[in-house]
């Protein structure tokens, strides 16, 4: 019998066929890259990652994965290793063999959904760099979806004890933790504050029994201010005592702030939330554009510029790698870069320079999926640490950038994942529906010190670990493959 179909349902049907066609067609297909290649693989239960912290433990490699909430067609997947349904929330994979990654553990989030849920955040620290820490531990801080921190101790990685809590909050996100000092900057959404995310400073030295230093934000977010409300934190990065610098993220995709503060005052200055003992420790702020937000402030400091190698002054200059996030999909907003500023003159930050994956170069904004910077590599060993940068660039993969002329950085390598039967797809409205496809969504990205490249997706699409090939090498003084 004929079946009259309205134009509405007929466009939701040729969507989800087309969509499920660019599935069937891309399965299975091999990566693209140039100079990076795949060195092994973990599918992390199908579980949707952000933060990747890979951690020298002893004598083996061990990578801890946050995780965002699950999925309204998945909201619990199924751990094999326990048969039981779990809500995201850490994934635990020793690396040691990185050809061979060796799932040990998932520990169970806050139930919920995409960012509602999960544990997305993970630092690492050693029990021998804190000061009443116990030596032989080894601890892990994470959030708890967005109501609370933890802190575990994760000596035996598959065995992973609770043994504090920070709890009572409306949100969580991208923390730093001191491994020297124990000082922890969590960023948080302390229930009498007026901004979904801001930071609270907590003293984690003997991380069984946090103590808290204070609150901080921007002038305008804090309890009893009137008015606009500033824009939220993202996250902060840490230079520590001897750098005395903290370089905080303010904006995701839209309205940044790069926000230079003095760490002695931060921690040492009077404690009370009002303007004037928030604006005390600040040195200066970097407003970015209104199209841009600050996800990651990455502090690369007295950096040797070859090209001034002559000059009388200016020598080597302070350097701050600013990564945005785009969070629509199929290039529904402003394009997300990253963005390199001079701050050697720290009280007037000027940006020198910025990349961006070419759109043309892919087709990117017809894939699917975000397109667009997301994140960068946070660790400072020596092995890429002012050479190189990966940049997380979802639908684009990882790129691999030479950084050694900040003024001109340069594209050098980029992995872009297959797609498996696992990858979720991604949807955006259209008229009488919505078009869904199926495309890599690389989320965050980390390096350890033997220069494996570690990218997590955010469609479950899993872990990759990598390494460079070709000129790529060279760009960061490694040995030929």
């Amino acid at each position: 019998m004929f079946r009259r179909v309205s134009l509405a349902a007929a466009l939701v049907l040729f969507a989800c066929s087309t969509a499920a066609e660019a599935q069937k067609q891309t399965v299975g297909a091999p990566p693209e890259a140039s100079n990076m290649k795949l060195v092994g693989t973990s599918d992390l239960q199908a579980r949707s990652a952000y933060q990747p912290t890979i951690h020298h433990q002893g004598d083996r490699w061990i990578a801890y994965i946050g995780h965002h909430g699950g999925t309204d067609d998945v909201p619990a997947p199924v751990n094999p290793m326990t048969g039981k349904a779990e809500s995201n929330g850490t994934s635990i994979v020793d690396v040691t063999d990185p050809a061979r990654p060796k799932y040990l553990r998932h520990l169970p989030g806050q139930e919920g959904k995409y960012e509602s849920g999960g544990a997305q955040m993970v630092r690492i620290c050693d029990g021998k760099g804190l000061s009443k820490g116990d030596p032989n531990a080894v601890y892990m801080l994470r959030t708890f979806g967005s109501e609370a921190h933890e802190i575990w101790n994760v000596t035996d990685p598959a065995s992973p004890v609770l043994i504090a809590r920070i709890g009572g909050l409306k949100d969580t996100h991208k923390s730093w933790w001191e491994c020297d000092t124990g000082i922890a900057y969590l960023v948080s959404g302390a229930p009498d504050w007026r901004t979904r995310r801001m930071t609270q400073i907590y003293d984690l030295s003997d991380p069984a029994h946090p103590q808290k230093i204070r609150d901080f934000g921007l002038p305008g977010q804090e309890p009893g201010s009137t008015g606009a409300v500033p824009t939220e934190l993202h996250g902060p990065i840490s230079t520590g005592p001897d750098g005395n610098r903290v370089y905080f993220g303010y904006g995701t995709n839209k309205g940044g702030i790069l926000q230079i503060v003095d760490r002695d005052k931060l921690l040492n200055g009077a404690k009370e939330p009002t303007p004037d003992n928030l604006r005390y420790p600040e040195i200066s702020r970097l407003p970015m554009s209104a199209f841009n937000g600050a996800h990651t402030t990455f502090p690369m400091l007295d950096m040797p510029i070859a090209e001034f190698a002559e000059d009388k002054d200016g020598k080597t200059r302070d350097i701050v790698m600013i990564v945005d996030e785009a969070i629509l999909n199929e290039c529904g907003e402003a394009r997300q870069m990253v963005w390199f500023a001079d701050v050697t003159t720290e009280t007037r930050p000027t940006m020198i320079s910025s990349y961006t994956v070419p759109e043309a170069s892919g087709q990117f904004c017809q894939r699917g999926g975000r397109f667009g910077s997301h994140s960068s590599n946070e660790s400072m060993a020596p092995v890429y640490y002012k050479k190189m940068a990966f940049i997380a660039f979802f639908n684009a993969g990882v790129r691999a950038l030479d950084i050694r002329d900040p003024y001109h950085p340069k594209e050098v390598g980029y992995f872009i994942p297959s797609i498996t039967s696992a990858t979720d797809k991604r949807c955006i409205p259209i008229e009488g529906g919505e078009r869904c496809k199926v495309a890599i969504q690389t989320n965050n990205v980390e390096t350890d010190d033997r220069g494996y490249i570690y990218i997590v997706d955010r469609a479950n699409t899993g872990l990759h670990i990598l390494e460079l090939t070709g000129p790529a090498r060279a760009v960061a003084g490694l040995p030929k493959g």
